[in-house]
């Protein structure tokens, strides 16, 4: 069933009783040729494209609890490509680029708003970095404009510009980015996958990873075992768990990161907003919300919640760059379970087990990423062989130093990137 304008006159008109099922709900296989552990986004985008691009259909999604439930409904759904690095930038690029097509690809609507995003610098040295940053941004053939301290002002007046410890110095402007709703992204690569013959096993949890001589042969479950020849693992901050039923040892820490969105409010924020120096973002929702975020909680923690401490700092950051949003009140608050990688950049990479697959190391920015990370780690599965903007995703890096993608300049501590 295609969604579309006329579609919803119609259904107005006859009491919506024509819609159906959005994906269906089918009783796992004994036997598939591919298994996706973790029905996030990004595991949802690798079913997708695996049937889109591969032809593949013979695939099952398992997920322990109800699709689109972990992080990819835990986030603050900003989409941005200003990274800087070689790895990192031509990836983001690529993924950018499938976020501004993703609705015409899924016929799904999801609020895909390209608002721009505006990172604000605070000191001399930083604004050096914005302008390499946005350099080589625009090398890649992505969008940056290095803003002076007014023409922050004439787009964001309402900052505190003064501010005797951060004054704001200017700030990179990326408008190409901006955000997304994040449940309808999970709700449209399901039904883009479904339509394809996907199976979406929800309700499953995998308890077992079955090997025979170095090879996956399929996996036990909650709903039984399941057979399959190649298995990808997806499912962000449990990686190391699930990891660890192949008996594999992963380098990746779990970290919980708060979020808050405050009552709803008359539209007063058209951008995406980034506080360099209190590592605070800020957008307005649709619905009216600003939704806003900070720092890791700084402990390993597998708690989809947080700490008042940890939300102690991200209120002060917030007032410290736009004192009005102190009168707005806080609506709710919820945690997502980080999978931070000792460099900050991600692992899409085959495993020493042949057969197994491995996409995890997104940190705190998986959600821009989605598509582009379905689409690679589609592509790997399928032809086991890394996709070009991937390829530098490598698990061995962190066993060899090789090709280490340290975006911050944070060194190896996971907690900091």
């Amino acid at each position: 069933m295609g969604y579309s304008g006329l579609r919803i006159i119609k259904e107005a008109l006859t009491s919506q009783r024509g819609w159906k099922p959005v994906w269906r709900d089918p009783e796992p296989k004994p036997d598939y040729d591919i298994l996706i552990i973790g029905g996030g986004g990004h595991g949802l985008a690798t079913a997708f494209y695996l049937a889109k691009e591969h032809g593949l259909t013979n695939v099952a999604v398992l997920e322990k609890g109800y699709l689109g439930g972990g992080n990819v409904g835990r986030n603050t759904t900003i989409v941005r490509a200003n990274y800087g690095l070689p790895g990192n930038s031509e990836f983001y690029s690529h993924s950018l680029k499938l976020w501004e097509g993703m609705e015409r690809e899924l016929n799904f609507n999801v609020m895909h708003s390209q608002r721009g995003v505006i990172n604000l610098f605070h000191s001399d040295g930083q604004r050096d970095a914005a302008a390499r940053r946005g350099n080589a941004m625009v090398n890649q053939g992505d969008d940056a404009i290095l803003l002076d301290r007014e023409g922050v002002r004439a787009i964001l007046p309402y900052l505190d510009f003064d501010n005797l410890r951060f004054p704001i110095y200017g700030g990179l402007y990326h408008p190409r980015g901006g955000t997304a709703r994040h449940d309808a992204v999970a709700w449209g690569y399901a039904r883009g996958a479904d339509r394809r013959g996907v199976d979406l096993i929800q309700n499953c949890e995998v308890t077992g990873i079955d090997i025979d001589n170095g090879r996956v042969t399929g996996v036990q479950t909650t709903r039984g075992a399941i057979r399959a020849k190649k298995i990808g693992i997806v499912v962000a901050g449990r990686s190391s768990q699930v990891a660890a039923l192949a008996g594999l040892r992963l380098p990746i820490e779990s970290h919980v990161l708060q979020a808050f969105v405050t009552e709803g409010l008359k539209p007063c924020l058209d951008h995406v907003v980034t506080f360099g120096m209190g590592h605070f973002y800020i957008s307005q929702s649709d619905k009216g919300g600003l939704v806003f975020g900070g720092d890791l909680d700084f402990y390993p923690s597998y708690a989809a919640r947080g700490n008042p401490p940890a939300a102690e700092h991200v209120m002060e950051a917030g007032l410290a760059l736009m004192p009005m949003i102190g009168r707005a009140k806080v609506l709710r608050s919820w945690g997502g379970i980080m999978d931070m990688s000792p460099d900050g950049s991600p692992i899409i990479d085959r495993t020493p087990v042949e057969g197994l697959y491995l996409n995890c190391g997104w940190c705190y920015g998986g959600f821009k990423a989605v598509p582009g990370s379905g689409f690679s780690f589609a592509h790997l599965i399928a032809t086991d062989r890394p996709h070009a903007p991937a390829a530098r995703y490598r698990l061995d890096r962190f066993a060899t130093g090789a090709g280490l993608m340290d975006e911050e300049g944070t060194g190896s501590q996971h907690n900091l990137h």
